[in-house]
């Protein structure tokens, strides 16, 4: 029998199960987007924020980075605390969102600028030309 349950909240964490986090991406249609694998996108939110929706970590610049692809408020999202491109055109706090659509949205536009995932330095060292198609095993997808 599977479990429906894919949200567990740990210490304040919201951690969100790998498989549920592969099932909502490709609901958004993010698996090839931009080049970049489904395999990608679930290593990319495991080593950034071990799949925790709703992790903010500070930089030694000021800026904040938020949710589970931990977004960097200089650039990306506004967080009303420091300066902000906020090229994203959302507030830094609707990236904890368990829905996960603005983090996914936000993502999205990232990687459609220049050096794609590859803005993501964790990624570049972790993911980046590694086999990763362990992610999604187990997984049932549609």
């Amino acid at each position: 029998m599977e479990s429906k349950e894919c949200l567990l909240v740990v210490n304040g964490a919201e951690l969100i199960h790998r498989c549920a986090l592969a099932k909502v991406l490709q609901e958004e249609e993010i698996d090839g987007f931009e080049g970049y694998s489904l395999t990608d996108w679930l290593c990319l939110a495991f080593v950034e924020s071990n799949f925790n929706i709703s992790k903010i970590t500070e930089n030694a610049d000021g800026s904040f980075d938020y949710g589970i692809f931990q977004i960097n408020s200089h650039y990306w999202c506004n967080d009303y605390q420091s300066h902000s491109e906020n090229f994203c055109h959302v507030d830094c706090q609707d990236l904890l969102d368990p829905r996960l659509l603005p983090s996914i949205n936000c993502a999205k536009m990232i990687v459609s600028g220049s050096g794609g995932v590859k803005n993501w330095v964790e990624w570049r060292l972790h993911c980046s030309g590694r086999p990763l198609s362990y992610w999604i095993t187990g997984c049932h997808l549609g």
